[in-house]
C-alpha cells in the first residue's frame, strides 16, 4: 500500500512537471569540468549557489536533473555523466589511489559503452576526455589546482562543453533513456505495485534525508540474507517491483523528504505527509494544525476559516486553491535501522477526517493556562516533551511512545498507557503539575475512561461543585501551599517539595500533619487574609467527610493532580484580577 500510494503520487507530480522523469534525478553538484573539442580539460567552474542557512548566506551545491544515481554498497559502480573525483578524474582524498583508478576505469567503460554510437560533438569530446585523461597528472593540472582540495573531498562534478552542459545534449539524453529502459539482466515478473508484467529491479534506489539513517541513503525494501529469501529468489526479486515503480516510489519519497518545511521529527521518526492530488497547501495546513509547524504564509484568520470548513465537511479555499475534505491523504513515519528503514506507521484517510480527529484531540487537551504560556493549543512536540526530564542530555521522547501517540491522535483511538506513565513519573520526580501534564491527564482519561476519575473533574478550569474526594484533596493541598507561601514569603522549600507525592498517594498519613502546620502559618497572617484562607479550607474540608482515604490508586492520583492544578491556576487568576 505504501509503494502504491507513493507511485501514484509520483505520477501526479510527473503529470504536472514537478518531478524528474524516469531515469533522472535531482543531484547536488558543486563543480563543472569544462572540456574542449579534443577532450582536454580546459577549466573548472564552481557552480554553487548562495543560499540562506540560519542568519548566514553560504555557498551550497546546485541541484541539477541528472541521470539517476546507481545503488552503491561496497563495490565499484559509476554514475553516468556525473560523479565524484574518484570516478571522473581517478583521484580522491581518501588515500586509496588504486581504488580511485579502478573507479575511473569503470566510469570510462560505462561512457564508452553508452556513447560509442552517439553522433554528437559533446559525446565525441567526452569520449576523447576519457581516452586522453591521465589520473596521475591531476594534482599538477593548472585548472584543478585552485579547487583541488574541495574536489577531492567527495563533491559531485559534471561536464560542460561548448557553452552548455553535456547532460543537456538531446542525443546523449536519448542514449541514457534507452539504456535505462533496457533491462538485459532483469527477469520479467508481475510487479506487485502496478500489476503489470515486465523487468523488475534487483536493488531499489536509496532513500535519503531520514534523520539518523546513513547519509548515503537507506533501503525501504531490502533482502540481504538467505533467511529472508524464498523459492530460490535473491535480493528484491522476493518482492518483485518493476524498474518504473521502484524509481517512482523512491523518487517521490526522496522529494518529500528533501522538502524540509514539510518533514516533521516525532521521536526518532521522520514524518512526511501528502495529498493524492499533490497540493502543497494540504501539507501546510496539516503541518500547522497537527505538528506545530510555524504558521505558513497565510493569515491566522485564513487558516482558521479553512480549518472550520474542512472539519465541517465543506470545501475551503486557501492560497487560491480549493481544498476538498474528502481528498485522500497519507501520513508516513520512517525510523532509521542501520542501512535500512523501519516504518513506524502509515496512515490513510480523508483530509477532513484527519483534521476532525486532531480537532477532537485538541478539545480534550483544552485546559486553563497560565498567562506566561504562549501556546494557544499544545503542539505535539510540546506534549511529548512533558514526559522527558528537561535536564537530561537527550530530551527526545521515547521512540515507541511518540509513534503510538501520533497514531492515536490521527485515528482518534485510545491513548497509549506509556503516555500516562511518562507524565506520572515526571510529576513524581519534579513535584510539578504543568499545563501540559494536566492537559495530558485530562485528555487521557476522557479518551480512556476510568470509574475512579469521573468526568466532573475532567474540566477545562476549576469545578468548585465537584464532590470527588481525590480532586478536593488536590484543591486542599494547593490552598495549604498558598497559606505557607503567604506566611513565609520567599521560602525555599514548600510543602509541595516535601509532601506532594505522599499527599497524593497516602493522604490519611499526610493531611493531618499539613493541617496542623497550616494553623501555625495562619497565625502569622493579618485578620483579612486569615479569614480568606480559613473560608477556603473549611469549604473544601466540608466535602471530604470525617476521614481521609488511606491510599489513592493511579487514576485517583490523577484526579488529585488535576484538582491541585485547577485550584492553583484559579488562585493566580484572582491575583491577576486584583
Amino acid at each position: 500500500m505504501i509503494l502504491q500510494a507513493l507511485t501514484e503520487y509520483y505520477r501526479t507530480l510527473a503529470d504536472k512537471g514537478k518531478i524528474s522523469p524516469p531515469g533522472w534525478s535531482d543531484v547536488k553538484v558543486s563543480y563543472a569540468l569544462y572540456i574542449g573539442k579534443d577532450g582536454i580539460l580546459e577549466q573548472v567552474i564552481p557552480i554553487q549557489t548562495e543560499q540562506r542557512k540560519g542568519n548566514k548566506t553560504v555557498l551550497m551545491p546546485q541541484a541539477m536533473k541528472l541521470p539517476a544515481p546507481v545503488k552503491r554498497s561496497s563495490g565499484i559502480s559509476s554514475n553516468f555523466l556525473w560523479d565524484t573525483s574518484s570516478y571522473l578524474l581517478g583521484v580522491d582524498g581518501k588515500g586509496k589511489p588504486q581504488r580511485a583508478l579502478d573507479c575511473f576505469e569503470a566510469c570510462k567503460a560505462l561512457h564508452e559503452k553508452l556513447l560509442q554510437k552517439v553522433n554528437s560533438p559533446a559525446a565525441r569530446a567526452l569520449l576523447a576526455f576519457f581516452q586522453t585523461w591521465q589520473p596521475g597528472q591531476a594534482a599538477a593540472h593548472p585548472a584543478l589546482a585552485p579547487y583541488l582540495e574541495e574536489i577531492l573531498s567527495g563533491v559531485n562534478l559534471v561536464f560542460q562543453y561548448g557553452g552548455g552542459y553535456v547532460h543537456q545534449d538531446p542525443l546523449i539524453q536519448n542514449a541514457w533513456d534507452s539504456h535505462y529502459q533496457t533491462a538485459e539482466d532483469s527477469p520479467a515478473m508481475v510487479c506487485l505495485v502496478t500489476g503489470e508484467r515486465g523487468p523488475v529491479e534487483s536493488i531499489h534506489p536509496s532513500i535519503k534525508n531520514v534523520q539518523g539513517a546513513q547519509s548515503s541513503g537507506a533501503a525501504l525494501v531490502s533482502f540481504n540474507a538467505a533467511a529472508f529469501c524464498s523459492y530460490g529468489k535473491e535480493q528484491n526479486y522476493n518482492a518483485p517491483t518493476s524498474k518504473y515503480a521502484s524509481f517512482a516510489y523512491t523518487t517521490a519519497l526522496n522529494q518529500l523528504l528533501s522538502d524540509r518545511e514539510h518533514v516533521y521529527r516525532i521521536g526518532d521518526a521522520s514524518v512526511v505527509c501528502w495529498a493524492k492530488c499533490g497540493g502543497n497547501v494540504y501539507q501546510d495546513l496539516m503541518g500547522w494544525f497537527s505538528f506545530g509547524q510555524e504558521e505558513p504564509p497565510y493569515t491566522l484568520a485564513e487558516l482558521q476559516r479553512a480549518l472550520k470548513n474542512l472539519c465541517a465537511g465543506k470545501f475551503a479555499e486557501l492560497d487560491e486553491q480549493q481544498l476538498d475534505p474528502n481528498m485522500e491523504f497519507y501520513i508516513l513515519g520512517l525510523s532509521p535501522n542501520a542501512a535500512r528503514l523501519s516504518v513506524r506507521f502509515f496512515l490513510r484517510n480523508s483530509f477532513g477526517a484527519f483534521l476532525r480527529n486532531v480537532q477532537a484531540h485538541q478539545q480534550r487537551l483544552e485546559i486553563v493556562k497560565p498567562l506566561y504560556d504562549k501556546f494557544d493549543t499544545i503542539p505535539l512536540w510540546k506534549l511529548l516533551s512533558e514526559t522527558v526530564n528537561q535536564n537530561s542530555r537527550d530530551k527526545a521522547a521515547a521512540p515507541n511512545m511518540s509513534g503510538e501517540v501520533l497514531r492515536a491522535i490521527l485515528t482518534n483511538t485510545r491513548y497509549p498507557a506509556n503516555l500516562l506513565n511518562g507524565v506520572t513519573l515526571r510529576i513524581r520526580a519534579e513535584h510539578t503539575v504543568t499545563r501540559g501534564r494536566a492537559a495530558i491527564l485530562k485528555a487521557y482519561y476522557l479518551k480512556n475512561p476510568h470509574p475512579d476519575i469521573p468526568k466532573e473533574v475532567l474540566t477545562v478550569s476549576l469545578n468548585p461543585d465537584s464532590t470527588n474526594i481525590p480532586y478536593n484533596l488536590g484543591r486542599l493541598f494547593s490552598v495549604l501551599e498558598a497559606v505557607q507561601s503567604a506566611a513565609n514569603p520567599g521560602i525555599n522549600s514548600t510543602i509541595k517539595d516535601k509532601y506532594f507525592n505522599s499527599a497524593s498517594a497516602t493522604p490519611a498519613m499526610v493531611f493531618p500533619v499539613l493541617l496542623n502546620l497550616s494553623q501555625k502559618h495562619l497565625k502569622k497572617l493579618d485578620i483579612g487574609l486569615r479569614t480568606h484562607y480559613d473560608k477556603q479550607t473549611t469549604a473544601i474540608l466540608s466535602k471530604l467527610g470525617e476521614s481521609y482515604p488511606s491510599r489513592l490508586n493511579l487514576p485517583q492520583q490523577g484526579s488529585f493532580q488535576l484538582g491541585y492544578y485547577h485550584q492553583t491556576q484559579a488562585r493566580f487568576e484572582k491575583k491577576e484580577e486584583k
